[in-house]
């Protein structure tokens, strides 16, 4: 799995039984310098893989693009420690198009000191209802809770490096309703995109990305699985992004379910076996 995985030496211990040596695979972890036009805008800890697409999704979580046509590109570039030995793949440039306004210099020192937990607090959800392109509350989508039970093991089976390592998150979009029969992706079971990052933010950004770069927004009619706890964030992205379910194996946080309950989200936890909890419009889930 190239950079992706990294194996080192440890020692296994098992009570009562002793120790011994082995081999064992961890998650990389790296930071990435996203900058806008060689200037710096954010820094993130993520798992080496689909940069362009966790730029790409981030800045849509920023607001400040909101469709394929607003990305130009990107490409890596030698960053702080390369030393001139070459590209370090740490630093990406990326070119947005003529039309958009970049971010203000107050707004990028802000992503910089922020980037790996995300914006936080009242300011922010008022900042997310005013800056989102797109009305989630408006979508007419629905699911029905046989489908959003097995989301959990369809995502399991789709995290290859998880299986290696156990060391990462996965987000996961699924679309909501039921497949016409005469489709060409009659198969709504399998995922439309699957990715795994060590931060569950850079996991959802880089769906998103995916999204973005095919020209997928708004992510209407989806449905969004995530291996872990349903944050604020979470919910913050997947509002900017135009999706309008998520679900979460684990707890949502209380200004996750406010946020989701202000911005018409359907918010789903504790998705495990047939039992779920829904905390926001249930009437999306049938």
């Amino acid at each position: 799995m190239g950079r992706i995985t990294a194996r080192r030496p440890i020692e296994r211990i098992t009570v009562g039984r002793g120790s011994a040596r082995r081999v064992d695979t961890l998650a990389v972890e790296e930071p990435l310098e996203i900058r806008l036009a060689g200037r710096p805008l954010a820094v993130t800890m993520r798992t080496p893989g689909h940069d362009v697409e966790l730029a790409a999704g981030f800045l849509v979580s920023e607001g400040v693009i909101a469709r394929g046509e607003d990305f130009r590109g990107a490409i890596h570039c030698g960053g702080p420690g390369a030393g001139g030995e070459g590209n370090t793949y740490n630093v990406l440039d990326v070119a947005l198009a003529p039309h958009v306004a970049p971010p203000s210099p107050d707004l990028a020192r802000s992503f910089y000191t922020t980037s790996s937990c995300g914006v936080c607090g009242k300011a922010s959800i008022d900042a997310v209802e005013t800056v989102s392109s797109y009305d989630v509350a408006t979508d007419a989508a629905t699911v029905p809770a046989e489908r959003l039970a097995q989301l959990p093991g369809v995502l399991r089976a789709h995290q290859a490096a998880f299986d290696k390592t156990g060391g990462l998150h996965a987000a996961a979009l699924f679309r909501a309703g039921e497949a016409d029969a005469g489709a060409p992706d009659a198969d709504d079971a399998a995922p439309l995109v699957v990715r795994e990052d060590v931060g569950r933010h850079n996991a959802l950004d880089k769906a998103v990305g995916w999204a973005l770069l095919g020209g997928r927004l708004p992510l209407s009619g989806t449905v969004l699985q995530v291996s872990g706890r349903a944050s604020f964030e979470l919910v913050q992205k997947a509002v900017m992004a135009g999706i309008p379910i998520l679900s979460a194996v684990s707890a949502p946080s209380s200004l996750a379910v406010e946020l989701a309950e202000r911005s018409g989200l359907t918010l789903v936890g504790f998705v495990r076996g047939d039992t779920m909890n829904v905390y926001t419009r249930g009437d999306r889930v049938v």
